[in-house]
C-alpha cells in the first residue's frame, strides 16, 4: 500500500496542485533581528494543511483520519504538524501512511497549528487562530505558543533549554509579515544542526560485527555531490537499508573544503507525505 502511495504521488500531479503554496523557513544567520520575530518549538512531525474540510499533506496528498479526529475543527486554512510527543516521527509517519486509518494510533497525535494563512501580519493570524482553537471542542488540535525575545541572548538561552529537552529546534516567524509562500525571510529556523536530503545510489557493505549488514549508504545531494553517509542507522535499518532510488534526510555541520557535508548522519527515510 506504501508503494501504492509512492506511485500516485509520482503519477498524479493534480494531487500534488490540491495544497496551496505554502512558506517555507530559511536558516537564522546573524543578520536576522530577532526583536522582528516570534518564536516557538520546532516540531518533528508530518507538516500538513486544514483547508476545505479536508486534512492534506505538504506535497497535497489527502490524509485519511479517522472520522471523529477533525470533528469541530475551525473552517479557516490552518497550517501545523501532526505530532506525537518528541521522539515520535516513526510512530506519526507510519499511522499517517495506513490507507484504513487505525483510531486507536490516532489517539496520540494531535495537530500543532502554527499559522492561518491569510492577508494579515503573522501577529494577527497567531491571535485569530489562538482563539478560534481556544473556543472549539476538539482535543486534538493546539495552537503552538509564540514567545518574543528581545535579544540573541534571551533566544539562544530558550532555544538551549528546548534542545535538552529533546526538541527539534526553533522556528520563527517575523511579526509584521503577511503570508508569502516559498522560502524567505518570514520564517527562519535555528536547529542544533543542519539536515538536508539525498537519493540513494548505492550500498557499501559492513564489516566486523556488521558484516553481511549496511556498512554506509552511498547518496547524492541537491547539488549532485556525491558521498557516504555511515552512521546514524540503527542494527535493523542495517540489516534492511533504504531503498536505492529512495530519498533519505541526513544531517551534518557545514561542508568540508571539498564541499562535502561535514559529519553526515543518518536520520530517516522520507516517507510520501513528509
Amino acid at each position: 500500500m506504501r508503494l501504492l502511495l509512492t506511485l500516485i504521488l509520482l503519477a498524479s500531479p493534480v494531487l500534488w496542485a490540491t495544497t496551496p503554496p505554502l512558506e517555507l523557513a530559511k536558516q537564522l544567520t546573524d543578520k536576522h533581528q530577532v526583536e522582528r520575530y516570534l518564536a516557538s518549538e520546532k516540531y518533528d512531525g508530518i507538516r500538513a494543511t486544514w483547508i476545505n474540510g479536508e486534512l492534506r499533506s505538504r506535497g497535497g496528498l489527502l490524509i485519511n483520519t479517522p472520522a471523529n479526529f477533525t470533528a469541530n475543527w475551525p473552517s479557516m486554512r490552518l497550517d501545523g504538524e501532526l505530532w506525537a510527543g518528541r521522539g515520535r516521527f516513526n510512530h506519526v509517519s507510519n499511522t499517517v501512511l495506513d490507507n484504513q486509518p487505525n483510531a486507536q494510533h490516532w489517539q496520540d497525535i494531535r495537530f500543532m497549528v502554527f499559522d492561518a494563512p491569510s492577508d494579515k501580519p503573522f501577529f494577527k493570524r497567531y491571535s485569530d487562530y489562538t482563539h478560534a482553537i481556544a473556543h472549539c471542542d476538539c482535543d486534538n488540535l493546539e495552537a503552538i505558543k509564540q514567545h518574543r525575545f528581545s535579544t540573541r541572548a534571551q533566544l539562544s538561552q530558550w532555544f538551549n533549554e528546548l534542545v535538552s529537552q529533546g526538541a527539534e529546534g526553533v522556528i520563527l516567524h517575523r511579526r509584521d509579515a503577511r503570508f508569502n509562500p516559498g522560502r524567505s525571510d518570514n520564517v527562519l529556523k535555528l536547529k542544533p544542526y543542519m539536515d538536508s536530503e539525498a537519493r540513494v545510489i548505492g550500498y557499501q557493505q559492513g564489516r566486523g560485527k556488521y558484516q553481511g549488514m549496511l556498512g554506509a549508504l552511498i547518496v547524492v545531494d541537491k547539488r549532485g555531490k556525491q558521498f557516504k553517509i555511515g552512521t546514524g542507522f540503527s542494527d535493523a535499518e542495517r540489516a534492511n537499508p533504504p531503498a536505492i532510488g529512495s530519498t533519505i534526510t541526513f544531517k551534518y555541520h557545514g561542508y568540508t573544503k571539498n564541499g562535502v557535508p561535514r559529519f553526515a548522519s543518518y536520520l530517516r527515510q522520507r516517507k510520501p507525505l513528509n
